[in-house]
């Protein structure tokens, strides 16, 4: 019955919800304008609540999220939020705050922000920051928007941005919608960026370089001495991708080691969970001469009275308000909770997990670069379609019915047919453990019986589609045969 659709399951004499008979003598008429008014009533079903409750539960478990399984999408820092963050942040004097309040009536929640901005420049080694932005690629832009401006105010045109071919997808975007030209450099057969492709590139017209650092291979730049001197020297920035933050925090500090802006994803890093779009938080790090670019507001306090600071020469204002409080104060309770040792420890056990997955797998799959990696590895699948016909695309799917959320495939795209697996620190060793066994099961499946994996999944509530008429074909909405 429940596999059925909301309409499907529609009946006339069933219903949610009970209005009452209006005895107060007011005309719909008198309240809402005709134009407003509709017609005819809403076609919308009519079920009991524990229909519609089961409606619901069941496609939640039809769905893939943490709560079910793991979920090792590479880049993406899938990583379990304690129930404790989300208690703190749904609680009603947070949810029920309303940005027109006065400062006098907020206290509490800019003492959060206050805080949570001085402990992220404390793990990052920032000067200052602004919590405004409300995603990565937000934060990205913010942070080409803030290069922008200060070589507008030094009165040097700059044209360009280099970016490796192994940062992150949405980097080329972020400076190409801040009007700059967007410069691809190589990396080397350790799979960092090349040096001489950087000097080579790098000049007085060029702004400065996006580095993703641990890279989307999930390999560290070591080389990040020479590069902040070979940038540097050209009076150029360096901004640094921090999606990849969870590989590095609480060990390595960007703004000490040569970076000048970093945003960070408190969605990915700090307990927020994400994913369909949100919610998210990409908060910009910046060093002291680029402060008073910042977009607003910077929470500041005085004799213990806190304040919304609108920088000298702001970029301006990128969302409304503060930005997604809700998520500051996941953030702000994650960092409370696990503290300086907490951190660290996170961060150590995000590596170990990836290269136990990397150490378990390696001459299973391809491994195109075999150096030392973080938090992620990307193997390649490009074996099994040379030598089986199956596509990294079929592994995706076929870990499917073994109750595995895909990991991220095709990208990063200097690795032909990539599988790019991030575990990190949450998961148990029993859990890699299977997945691990599934992954060599599905080698063993490739080898002796390709089909299979071709036709994957077979088992799940929708099996293969169809994926170039679904991008041709789009239809994302239902309707019943009364609506055809």
């Amino acid at each position: 019955m429940y596999d059925k659709l909301v309409f499907e399951l529609s009946d006339s004499n069933k219903n949610t919800v009970s209005i009452p008979e209006n005895n107060y003598g007011i005309k719909m008429e008198s309240c809402i304008s005709s134009k407003n008014r509709r017609e005819k009533d809403a076609d919308i079903p009519t079920v009991s609540e524990i229909d519609i409750l089961r409606h619901f539960v069941l496609l939640s478990y039809k769905n893939h999220h943490l709560q079910k399984g793991f979920y090792p999408l590479g880049s993406c820092t899938m990583k379990y939020n304690p129930v404790v963050n989300e208690d703190i942040s749904s609680n009603e004097k947070v949810m029920n705050i309303h940005p027109y309040q006065d400062i006098e009536d907020v206290q509490g929640i800019l003492k959060i922000m206050h805080e949570l901005q001085h402990m992220l420049l404390e793990i990052t080694g920032f000067d200052a920051m602004s919590l405004q932005p409300v995603a990565g690629a937000h934060g990205e832009f913010a942070g080409m928007m803030i290069m922008s401006d200060y070589f507008k105010s030094l009165n040097e045109k700059r044209t360009k941005m280099l970016i490796p071919d192994s940062a992150h997808g949405t980097n080329p975007a972020s400076c190409t919608l801040a009007g700059f030209k967007a410069v691809q450099i190589k990396s080397n057969e350790n799979g960092e960026i090349d040096l001489e492709d950087l000097d080579k590139n790098m000049d007085t017209e060029t702004a400065g370089i996006m580095i993703t650092n641990p890279n989307t291979l999930g390999i560290f730049e070591t080389q990040i001495e020479r590069i902040r001197e070979i940038v540097h020297s050209k009076g150029g920035l360096i901004y640094m991708d921090g999606a990849n933050l969870n590989a590095i925090m609480g060990i390595v500090k960007p703004g000490e080691i040569g970076y000048d802006i970093l945003h960070i994803n408190l969605h990915k890093t700090f307990s927020t969970p994400h994913g369909g779009g949100g919610p998210g938080a990409g908060g910009v790090c910046v060093v002291k001469k680029l402060s008073k670019f910042l977009p607003p507001f910077i929470v500041t306090e005085t004799n213990k009275k806190y304040d919304l600071n609108y920088p000298e020469k702001s970029i301006g204002a990128l969302h409304s308000f503060y930005g997604n409080v809700n998520i500051m104060v996941r953030a702000w309770a994650y960092i409370k909770v696990m503290g300086n040792d907490g951190i660290k420890e996170a961060t150590k056990m995000a590596i170990v997990n990836a290269n136990y997955i990397k150490t378990k797998l390696r001459g299973v799959f391809d491994l195109p670069y075999d150096m030392p990696t973080l938090h992620e590895v990307v193997f390649s699948g490009r074996k099994h379609k040379k030598d089986y016909g199956v596509s990294t695309l079929d592994i995706a799917k076929r870990l499917l019915d073994y109750g595995f959320h895909a990991p991220t495939i095709y990208f990063p795209l200097i690795v032909s047919e990539a599988i790019m697996i991030e575990p990190t620190e949450t998961e148990s060793k029993e859990t890699l453990d299977m997945f691990i066994e599934v992954m060599k099961k599905i080698d063993e499946e490739a080898k002796t019986n390709p089909e299979l994996l071709k036709n994957a999944p077979v088992n799940t509530p929708v099996t293969r589609l169809d994926d170039i008429k679904a991008m041709k074909e789009l239809n994302v909405n239902w309707y019943g045969e009364k609506h055809a």
